[in-house]
């Protein structure tokens, strides 16, 4: 029997999958604490600079002129990131996702080769160490050192941990489990802003919140292999023993089950194993790729560079924090909605909630600035938070689908950095309203509309067959692949000519 039948009979989503999807799943709470802690242990407090003996003209002099008028402890008030050291605290930020770019360029191919459960154990073990080096860093360089060294291994095991919940699950599952994972996330965001209100030290709270770590590290120990990548590596009979050991555990009887020997094109063939390579190789890959690196880039720069203006936002910094990640529940029920109908399907979906996003960011510009509670700046943001949250969550899932087995995590992988680059932008964009105010929404709106445009060039993954191998991809192309297909074909042709 091939993967699919075999999960038939072993349970798609039995209980020892959905205990191992839960550990999984829960592991986003940490990993959004871990995302988010720039937006409290950097917090800004009001000041005054007594300049009655003139302008200080070093810093040591203005440390000692410097009153902070706010009660926050922060690495602003610690190590007086204010005036020109204040870009020390974005710079923290962007090292951390410039952490996730190469986490996600490292992790992806390697879990690729050597498998997901090793990748995955090691890459939390590390996170949970370098953050307890940000809590106790003695200075700043140390702190920023920390910050680009976690982010490094969360951009990695969160590339893994969201694979491991599509692979350890039937495929008629994947949808759900992929919504989970960024639910979870979302919860993670607001649960942290309640953690900042009620732990105010930044290093009890980065102490604190890094501590969640250990427990899903030890939670994660006993997870087993993914059944999908040894099958695809030609493991048939470690696959076969997963299989079997997943089939007691829900309940069911497989001492029969034997899965089909597969040849050298899924056994690990020299194509397949070239990971990063074919998805340039590959014509039907090469232009998936192309389109998912864009639309992950605008995701992220949309996504986090309203999420960290939260703490810009007039009102109580620790809820903004908490209603920017709730704001983002809706939209995971809307996302299972519609991304299961034959009528809307992932592609249709991911496209609409992506230009809806950049519509919401649009109508910001003809807001007044004191307008009402209802009809204001905020509003329009969050609903735009909202949109993108949901074509983020449906991008995660459709991504997955749109890669064969064999190289999903490279696919993965390359997507990620993608996104990490506008991770990397996102916090600097706020800064463009020196040029005019709306600047900012303006480059949010047209990185929305023009990603969901692109989006309708791949194809819908909706109630078909995923693929295993490269050679699975021909049959699930649409129209604008299979040109590249052809032409392709035809160039070959000529060569032999």
């Amino acid at each position: 029997m091939d993967l699919e039948e075999a999960f038939q009979v072993v349970g798609e989503f039995g209980p020892y999958q959905k205990r191992a999807v839960a550990v999984l799943v829960l592991t986003q709470v940490y990993m959004a604490c871990q995302s988010m802690l720039i937006v409290l242990v950097g917090s800004t407090p009001e000041y005054r600079i007594d300049q009655q003996d003139g302008v200080p003209s070093s810093q040591q002099e203005l440390i000692q002129r410097v009153t902070f008028t706010e009660d926050i402890d922060s690495i602003v008030t610690e190590w007086f990131l204010i005036k020109h050291q204040a870009y020390k605290v974005s710079l923290a930020g962007s090292l951390f996702f410039a952490g996730l770019l190469i986490g996600n360029v490292v992790f992806g191919p390697l879990s690729d080769r050597i498998g997901r459960r090793p990748v995955y154990l090691t890459g939390l073990f590390f996170e949970v160490i370098f953050g307890y080096l940000t809590a106790v860093a003695p200075s700043y360089e140390v702190f920023a050192v920390s910050r680009l060294l976690v982010g490094l291994m969360n951009g990695g095991i969160g590339l893994v941990c969201f694979v491991l919940t599509q692979e350890y699950v039937g495929k008629s599952y994947w949808a759900m489990t992929g919504t989970l994972t960024s639910m979870s996330f979302a919860i993670g965001i607001a649960l942290f802003g309640a953690l900042g209100y009620f732990i105010r030290p930044w290093r009890n709270l980065a102490t604190v919140a890094n501590s969640s770590g250990v427990l899903f590290f030890l939670m994660s120990v006993s997870l087993p292999e993914s059944p999908r990548w040894l099958y695809s590596q030609g493991q048939t009979e470690r696959a076969e023993e997963v299989l079997r050991y997943m089939a007691l555990r829900n309940g069911r009887a497989a001492n029969n089950l034997m899965l089909q020997r597969v040849g050298s094109a899924k056994g690990g063939s020299r194509n397949n194993r070239a990971g990063v390579l074919q998805l340039v190789i590959h014509p039907v890959l090469r232009l998936r790729t192309m389109v998912l690196m864009y639309v992950w880039y605008a995701c992220s720069l949309v996504y986090y560079g309203l999420t960290l203006g939260a703490s810009e936002t007039s009102g109580s910094r620790y809820l903004n924090v908490a209603m920017y990640g709730l704001v983002e529940l809706p939209a995971y029920p809307l996302c299972m909605y519609f991304i299961n109908k034959d009528w809307a399907g992932r592609r249709k979906s991911m496209a609409s909630f992506l230009c809806l996003a950049g519509s919401a960011c649009l109508c910001t510009m003809f807001i007044p600035e004191n307008s009402g509670t209802v009809l204001s700046v905020t509003s329009f943001a969050l609903v735009g938070k909202l949109m993108v949250s949901a074509a983020f969550n449906i991008a995660y899932v459709y991504t997955s689908e749109l890669y064969p087995t064999v190289v999903r995590n490279a696919g993965l992988g390359v997507c990620s950095m993608s996104c990490r680059v506008g991770g990397i932008l996102a916090p600097f964009v706020p800064s463009m309203r020196a040029v005019h105010t709306s600047m900012p929404f303006t480059v949010f709106c047209l990185s929305g509309l023009s990603a969901g445009c692109l989006g309708l060039l791949l194809p819908e993954t909706l109630n078909g067959p995923s693929a295993e191998t490269l050679e699975e991809l021909s049959s699930h192309s649409r129209v604008l692949e299979s040109k590249a297909l052809l032409y392709e074909d035809n160039k070959k042709k000529s060569n032999q000519k």
